[in-house]
């Protein structure tokens, strides 16, 4: 299993990508959610990754952030929801955004993506309502897919808070809290030793 791929960025032609690791060119494709946060050809490049085997080809797929990889890992668990469906629906929409659909049951909006018909969408919000139990059944708790390594740090911080023992709304509280406006958001580690010192002071 490839987890993850840091190298230098040959090609970009959406959906797919060239990267080079120590002189071996590695093809991978992402959604156009991650493809719009990409660094310029010949920048280097880290994504998460997931890596499919079938008989009659192997992909790697990659993602900006951990939490555009969790949900397109839950909507590949779907029957008849393959990698590029799931693909599309994280190009045309964000984590957050797909989260907000389940959450409010919005098939209307689902159907508007390619691929994705009436049956399709109905399934996706019954399967994927209990998924997102597991991950809070918030959108301010849900993994995020936009805005790069923002979006990671802040879920990185929340994942960690919910280790602990912390209720996931009381997570997103407390890392929301930890953030100043208008101040650059400070890494994972920081965010948490924040939020958990808030506590404290309490």
């Amino acid at each position: 299993m490839i987890g993850r791929i840091r190298g230098i960025l040959l090609e970009k032609q959406a959906p797919n990508l060239l990267i080079d690791v120590q002189g071996v060119g590695y093809e991978v494709q992402v959604s156009m959610t991650t493809f719009f946060e990409l660094p310029a050809v010949d920048q280097v490049v880290n994504l998460h990754t997931h890596f499919v085997v079938r008989e009659d080809a192997q992909q790697l797929y990659g993602f900006g952030d951990d939490g555009e990889r969790q949900v397109f890992r839950a909507l590949i668990r779907i029957s008849g929801v393959g990698p590029k469906m799931a693909l599309a629906i994280l190009s045309g929409m964000t984590t957050r955004e797909f989260i907000r659909c389940v959450q409010t049951n919005d098939s209307a909006t689902l159907v508007r993506l390619p691929g994705v018909g009436k049956k399709t969408a109905e399934r996706l919000l019954i399967e994927m309502r209990d998924r997102i139990k597991n991950w809070g059944g918030t959108a301010n708790s849900a993994p995020a897919a936009s805005g790069g390594n923002t979006n990671a740090a802040v879920f990185e911080a929340e994942s960690a808070l919910l280790s602990l023992g912390y209720k996931p709304q009381e997570a997103a509280r407390m890392v929301a809290a930890a953030i100043s406006d208008g101040a650059e958001l400070p890494a994972s580690e920081e965010l948490i030793r924040i939020a958990l010192k808030s506590v404290v002071k309490k």
